[in-house]
């Protein structure tokens, strides 16, 4: 009858009430907090990936918030860059003396000093409340939902990718009291990939990598039932540490501004893991662990708890006390299968009442005196926290439930959460690119089939279009070679073109030329994460190999097959329009197809569109090592005629071989998406384009900045590769002569590669010099100490390997002269990415300071005119035909 009574009256009588007057109290909170942050106009029209990508005069300033409205943007910018501090929401008041009022300010410091209590000098103390004061601090957890919750679900996706790369804790279940539901953020957290290894360490197939969402795991949970004078948060982030390291995971109250209230962020679940990094002197579990941590009390936020209890492993309930209410709220658990541990206070509560409650929950939730832990001071933390994992590691290695982020989204359905992925565009974008990828059982055998304009056709085409090219510098080139050329090039296009798409190739048309821009998004997403997974499972290199990794000196006998394999990727479909058009166009300039009969003139403006949402195009053809002219300049055109009158463009291109972390440092640097990582990297060159804000273009001189990144092209093959080596220079002559501003990324201070070397000479030869940076990135985690004058002359003296290229072109003299170099202006060094042993590493503090300083300077060079830029794109593509 108890049991009965406690079971069903409080879920019918208190909680209900609960609910009743929960919204008007905290829509009130809500509404002051969107106010407060300046967040209220982006309730409707959300916040969008490409807002937060503009390059403002905030881009070029590492300036501190100083009003609360100040908190979103400066949160969103440390997040772009991964700055460890970006949840830090302390604002700086910057008083200038003008701002004191005039009669006050000579009398300042001497009536604040010398006031004498006896004297009615109130007048006088008052007076200074004219000045700016200090805004009420805005608790980090509040500041980050009312974030996601003006936020795009691709602006949410792209906050929860950086924050996972910090080693934050991510939000799982955002609460939302305005619209009264809450929303698991299942999509959100697709973008986030992760790797590990197994112990024993580091054979071929201890190696793993899956989407965060994917993975089935041991899961904790850890929450709060009325008081507790123990942190769950504190105590989660003990869990997750090293010894001798401490990681702050999860905001708890002993950072800063961590005691401030929560307004609106309470009934948020956030969720973090562990990865074992395979040596067991790093590793504080053996495998894989996701833990969840709920904000606020169970008896508040009773939907979320049951959540919890229905997806995890254990839960750790932490409370000072057990009174009727929360034994009720425990009884209704009875039926659950969850295992149930308790952590107590000695100091706190009332001791016999807990017991007796205690002993009757005993056979309610199928536990015995073992799930009762009792933390007896702050001493024993370090053994407190041993016990925990102990419990933890019994749980994994017992029959458990084990759940994927996937898992969890379906048990949040039942329980009438809204999952952010259950929209009809996201669904349908989903079915058509399950369509696609039902007919790829074999990646080789689905390039050749259906991909068939690439391949051998299309590296035949550009081989004998390359040598065309390369007519033009012969003083009198044969007419008849010329003639030959010619043939064979109409020939391969003509059997180009008379293919049709593939049913694969069309279906992937629709999805990128759908008229909803969202539906786009969504499709190239869902495209992407499909084709990462194709190659999955397979053995994979450990960290070492991956890192001192080196393609093979003197390549294959064909120059353009691949020095490591090329996964399918979303490039291969685009690539498909681009040789339609190609060889559509090729035959419309030769006279052999009237223009009327075009099918594929609308190629390029769907590519534009995807260029215009932030998605990478590729500029050099990986699989062929050229660029395809016609569709590069139909691209080109198209995109000059999108951006009307705001086409004023500055190039960047970052180019060095692959492993030097270029991609990385780009994306760090802007918040763009280039491919990281040699093992799952495209091989072609990759542009993404950088709104300038109007109200900052005048300034900087442009309206667009154009990021190129090098890819896979240049592979530091010695000058002894030959034919490889020429055509890497040729290549990289290319990029840089295209660009106003180029970074050489460097992976140790001789490791320039010839090909880069070769360009530079050449590019001295036609007079055109982009402005350089050179950038040497600490890849193993080692010391960087500030370069000495001696140091900078070796990296810029040429070294052996540079013979050759100067004979190639005839012309003597050293690197240093050529590249006309500033030593302390234009090379860096880059401290190590990572502080700490991966998977578990958090992006370094000093590596993130370092590569924002390089992009101010960057960006201080644009503006004071250094990169020689006055061009628009209509004066691109004629550079890109003469080069």
């Amino acid at each position: 009858m108890e049991g009965d009574d406690c079971g069903f009256h409080y879920g019918d009588g208190t909680n209900e009430a609960q609910d009743n007057d929960f919204p008007t109290v905290e829509r009130s909170r809500f509404q002051e907090m969107l106010s407060l942050l300046g967040l209220e106009t982006y309730q409707v029209q959300k916040l969008t990936l490409q807002d937060s990508l503009q390059i403002s005069f905030d881009s070029m300033k590492n300036w501190a918030p100083q009003v609360p409205k100040d908190l979103p943007w400066h949160f969103l910018r440390k997040l772009q860059a991964l700055n460890a501090e970006a949840r830090n929401t302390t604002m700086v008041l910057d008083v200038p003396p003008e701002a004191w009022p005039a009669e006050k300010e000579s009398q300042a410091e001497e009536e604040m000093m010398y006031w004498d209590p006896a004297e009615d000098v109130a007048a006088d103390i008052y007076s200074f409340s004219e000045l700016p004061m200090p805004d009420t601090p805005v608790n980090p957890l509040d500041l980050l939902c009312a974030l996601l919750l003006s936020s795009d679900t691709f602006l949410q996706q792209e906050v929860l990718l950086k924050m996972s790369l910090c080693q934050f804790a991510l939000p799982l279940v955002l609460p939302d009291s305005e619209n009264h539901c809450h929303t698991f953020l299942l999509w959100a957290l697709r973008g986030v990939v992760r790797t590990w290894w197994f112990q024993p360490l580091r054979s071929l197939g201890s190696f793993r990598e899956d989407s965060v969402v994917l993975s089935r795991v041991p899961t904790f949970a850890f929450v709060r039932m009325d008081v507790s004078s123990n942190s769950k948060s504190q105590l989660l982030n003990a869990v997750l540490s090293p010894a001798r390291r401490q990681w702050d995971c999860f905001w708890h109250r002993d950072l800063n501004l961590g005691t401030n209230p929560r307004e609106i962020s309470d009934g948020l679940v956030e969720i973090s893991w562990f990865f074992p990094s395979g040596k067991e002197d790093l590793d504080v579990f053996p495998e894989p662990m996701a833990f969840l941590n709920l904000r606020g009390d169970i008896g508040s936020h009773w939907l979320q708890f049951k959540l919890l209890t229905e997806v995890s492993s254990a839960v750790f309930i932490l409370t000072d006390n057990i009174s009727k209410k929360e034994y009720k709220l425990l009884y209704s658990m009875k039926e659950s299968t969850t295992k149930y541990y308790f952590i107590l206070s000695p100091y706190r509560g009332k001791r016999n009442t807990n017991l007796r409650f205690l002993n009757r929950l005993i056979p309610v939730l199928k536990i015995d005196h073992s799930h009762v832990l009792v933390k007896v001071s702050s001493t024993d933390s370090e053994g407190f926290v041993r016990r925990i994992r102990a419990i933890m590691c019994s749980v994994a290695r017992s029959p458990c439930r084990r759940v994927s982020v996937e898992d969890m989204a379906h048990a949040a359905r039942k329980l009438g959460l809204r999952v952010d992925e259950d929209f009809e565009e996201c669904q349908k974008a989903k079915d058509r690119m399950e369509k696609i990828l039902r007919k790829i059982k074999d990646v080789d055998a689905y390039k050749r089939d259906e991909l068939r304009l690439q391949g051998e056709p299309a590296r035949r085409a550009a081989q004998a279009e390359r040598e065309f090219c390369q007519l033009q510098w012969v003083p009198e080139p044969p007419e008849k070679h010329r003639a030959e050329l010619r043939r064979r090039v109409l020939e391969l296009r003509v059997q180009q073109n008379g293919q049709e798409p593939t049913s694969g190739v069309q279906e992937f048309i629709l999805g990128i030329s759908s008229p909803s821009p969202s539906e786009r998004q969504y499709f190239l997403r869902w495209m992407e994460w499909g084709l990462a997974r194709l190659g999955q499972p397979r053995p994979r290199q450990p960290p070492e190999t991956l890192l001192t990794l080196r393609p093979k000196l003197g390549g294959p006998s064909d120059l353009t097959e691949p020095l490591w394999p090329e996964p399918l990727g979303v490039e291969h479909f685009l690539r498909e329009m681009g040789q339609f058009y190609e060889a559509e166009s090729c035959l419309i300039e030769a006279g052999r197809l009237p223009a009327g009969q075009r099918r594929f003139a609308h190629f390029p403006g769907v590519a534009v569109e995807l260029l215009l949402g932030g998605l990478p195009l590729e500029l050099v053809d990986g699989a062929t090592l050229s660029i395809p002219v016609r569709w590069v300049t139909g691209l080109l055109k198209e995109l000059h005629a999108r951006l009307d009158r705001r086409s004023r463009l500055v190039v960047l291109s970052a180019l060095g071989v692959p492993g030097t972390g270029k991609s990385t440092l780009l994306n760090t640097m802007f918040g763009l998406k280039f491919a990281t990582g040699r093992s799952c990297s495209p091989r072609g060159a990759f542009m993404q384009l950088l709104p300038v804000a109007e109200g900052f273009s005048q300034d900087l001189g442009c309206d667009q900045i154009l990021v190129i990144d090098s890819g896979g092209l240049i592979s530091g093959a010695l000058a002894s590769a030959g034919g490889r080596f020429e055509l890497e220079a040729s290549l990289a002559t290319l990029l840089m002569g295209l660009s106003n501003v180029t970074v050489v990324s460097l992976a140790e201070t001789k490791d320039i590669p010839p090909a880069v070397l070769h360009a530079f000479l050449r590019l001295e030869k036609m007079g055109h010099m982009p402005n350089y940076q050179f950038v040497y990135q600490n890849l193993h985690d080692l010391p960087v100490p500030s370069p000495k004058p001696r140091d900078r002359r070796q990296l810029l003296d040429p070294p052996s390997d540079l013979s050759r290229a100067t004979h190639l072109e005839k012309q003597g003299g050293g690197f240093r002269t050529l590249a006309g170099l500033a030593e302390r202006q234009h090379v860096w060094h880059i401290p190590a990415l990572w502080h700490g042993a991966p998977p578990m590493a958090a992006v370094s503090l000093g590596y993130s300071e370092a590569i924002f300083e390089l992009k101010r300077c960057l960006l201080e060079n644009i503006r004071n005119g250094l990169s020689n830029q006055n061009q628009n794109i209509q004066q691109l593509i004629e550079r890109l035909r003469r080069l």
